[in-house]
């Protein structure tokens, strides 16, 4: 048995609650008593039990709008994403050569998602700076988020807000796919890598036929 949590009243306010919760009829019996009970409210002193189950409703409806809203900027946006997706890939099945390839992946995701860098870095074992961030950063095939400077610069050539990277397959050799941002909020670790995993397995395609 859960004690009476105020001892003060001289009934057992969980007994209440229980029978209520039981009996979920109990106001429609006696709908007199839902005019009659008054709940505090912080900016209107008191209302009525049916004006306080409106209110409720209006938050919840609310609510709800507001979530449906947000499932609709996400399915518009995730639209976009594929459509753009589609078109590059096709774009970068036609390139012949690693120059093409290069300039067609970085201007397109730069022109779409205002990027600042875009870059294929292949590692050599003797770049110990490279070789660090592979093993570091890349241990469970992408990372997200923020860099050192000296990282930054040594991948891109100068500092940068956040960034994407992704290991290609072993047939590609060890080579980074590596996208930055300016903004230091865009790319996090708890974000979805659907769009670089897609790119990803395309290059991993094409690298290993130019």
């Amino acid at each position: 048995m859960i004690d009476n949590p105020n001892p003060n009243v001289p009934f057992d306010e969980i007994l209440i609650r229980e029978y209520l919760l039981d009996n979920p009829d109990f106001f429609a019996r006696y709908p007199e008593l839902l005019l009659a009970m008054r709940i505090p409210h912080a900016e209107r002193g008191a209302v009525s039990l049916v004006e306080r189950q409106q209110e409720t409703l209006r938050q919840r409806v609310k609510q709800l709008e507001e979530e449906i809203t947000a499932l609709l900027a996400m399915a518009s946006r995730n639209e976009q994403i594929y459509m753009f997706n589609s078109a590059l890939s096709m774009q970068l099945l036609k390139c012949e050569d690693m120059g093409e390839l290069r300039q067609v992946l970085s201007s397109g995701l730069k022109e779409q998602f205002n990027f600042t860098h875009v870059r294929l870095i292949t590692v050599h074992d003797l770049d110990s700076e490279l070789s660090q961030i592979w093993s570091k950063r890349l241990d469970s095939g992408y990372y997200f988020g923020r860099l050192t400077i000296e990282e930054s610069k040594r991948l891109f050539g100068t500092e940068v807000g956040s960034v994407a990277l992704s290991r290609l397959s072993k047939e590609c050799g060890q080579v980074i796919f590596a996208i930055a941002s300016q903004d230091p909020m865009h790319f996090h670790p708890e974000m979805d890598h659907l769009l670089l995993s897609q790119l990803k397995q395309l290059l991993d395609h094409q690298l290993t036929k130019i």
